[in-house]
């Protein structure tokens, strides 16, 4: 899994750094089957206005560059819609290949990508959305890898632990209450 944590303060557009929307923020979690191109999607904004705005499909994208650089939109999602709590949300899976509606040198810069580039360096991609208000991004945060174990929640386990000991007293637990169910109905039973 990967994911990106999106805000204003690092959007860069093609001649630099950017403002984005003051107070915005968005969650992009994406998961890969390179295998079969398939990758889906949960993206959350908050404090994002639209009108969405872009030359490509869609506002919504997973850029090719490093932190602090522009890049090409490689893959393009749905945008984000109200959810009726004052969230935007949008998920959803998409399969290769994929297209973005913008082209480079006659090509569209979708063409040719596969989702093997973003196992290989998520640091190379960003995720963002685009604004009328903000034409370079309201929001954009460098992909990351999620360890499949998680991460540190501090409730006693780690990145990489499979929860077997939380699964084990979980079923004591059930197997007890069980036990002390069929116990009640007994004696109700007889009595």
């Amino acid at each position: 899994m990967f994911t990106a944590m999106a805000g204003p303060d690092t959007v860069v557009g093609p001649d630099g750094p950017a403002p984005g929307e003051a107070g915005a923020t968005g969650t992009f979690d994406l998961r890969i089957n390179s295998d079969e191109e398939i990758i889906c999607y949960e993206i959350t904004l908050d404090g994002v206005t639209p009108p969405y705005q872009s030359p490509a499909r869609t506002a919504t994208h997973v850029h090719e560059a490093a932190e602090g650089a522009a890049g090409p939109p490689r893959l393009a999602f749905p945008n984000p819609e109200d959810d009726g709590n004052g969230a935007m949300r949008s998920d959803g899976c998409l399969q290769g290949p994929f297209t973005t509606g913008v082209l480079a040198e006659g090509t569209d810069t979708g063409e040719g990508f596969s989702l093997k580039e973003i196992e290989a360096d998520p640091a190379a991609f960003f995720a963002d959305t685009h604004t009328s208000a903000f034409t370079a991004g309201a929001v954009r945060g460098q992909l990351t890898r999620v360890p499949m174990g998680g991460v540190d929640t501090g409730a006693g386990a780690a990145a990489g632990d499979t929860g077997q000991p939380l699964l084990g007293a979980a079923l004591l637990a059930v197997a007890g209450t069980a036990v002390a169910g069929t116990a009640i109905a007994r004696r109700r039973a007889r009595g």
